[in-house]
């Protein structure tokens, strides 16, 4: 079977050349861009299983090319890990409301760069069982990976689907945020990564599932529930 290939975009040509040789270490196939066009038109055609995004790119930045690939049905379901120098809460949030799936900022090791794009291949790569819920307007097929709100569907990113998925999952239990971080995200919380990151998931999810929004409860203190009833 062929090992998973990233496209790896970052205008910094020594960044990219060291995330390229850590990949190339462990087994995978890499793709290179340094400007967001060339970015977009490599993810298009070649559809890798992953990308590395740099925010601070020239022809278009790394936010145009996210929002790109995630209105494009050719990419729209590519794992994407955003890099950047900037360390400010509303960048991450920019940055995952547009679909992005993790979030680093520089510096950082390129051994952890690895090690999440291990844990969110793996993740996605799961087979996922043949399961359909449905519950007043909202009908989920696992096996499919579609939901649907009121017979019309509902076009969720990969996190979003896993962050359902998990709320489902659990019944109407209550699940904190760090039990969804390291369920939906895979992040120890030696990583440091927000809580807010989970929070701002929801608040997009919310946002799609409409009428049946009302569904997911938050819980003052604790996390989220999914009203299955």
């Amino acid at each position: 079977m062929a090992q998973p290939k990233v496209l790896v975009v970052d205008d910094e040509k020594n960044i990219a050349e060291a995330i390229v040789y850590n990949l190339q270490k462990e087994g995978f196939r890499t793709l290179t861009a340094h400007d967001g066009k060339r970015a977009v038109e490599l993810a298009q055609r070649d559809v890798p299983d992953l990308i590395t995004l740099d925010v601070m790119l020239p022809e278009m930045d790394g936010w145009e090319v996210c929002r790109a690939l995630r209105q494009d049905p050719r990419t729209k379901r590519i794992p994407i890990i955003m890099l950047t120098v900037k360390d400010d809460e509303a960048d991450k949030i920019v940055g995952l409301e547009l679909g992005a799936d993790d979030y680093m900022t520089k510096p950082f090791s390129p051994k952890e760069l690895v090690a999440r794009v291990k844990a969110i291949l793996r993740r996605t790569k799961e087979p996922v069982a043949a399961e359909v819920v449905s519950m007043g307007q909202l009908h989920v097929d696992f096996g499919k990976h579609t939901v649907r709100v009121g017979g019309k569907p509902v076009e969720l990113t990969s996190k979003e689907f896993e962050l359902l998925h998990a709320l489902l999952e659990a019944k109407g239990r209550v699940l904190g945020r760090d039990f969804l971080l390291d369920r939906v995200w895979g992040l120890e919380q030696s990583m440091e990564i927000e809580t807010r990151t989970v929070d701002v998931h929801v608040g997009q999810l919310r946002r799609k599932l409409k009428g049946e929004a009302k569904r997911l409860v938050t819980v003052k203190n604790v996390g989220y529930r999914f009203d299955v009833e």
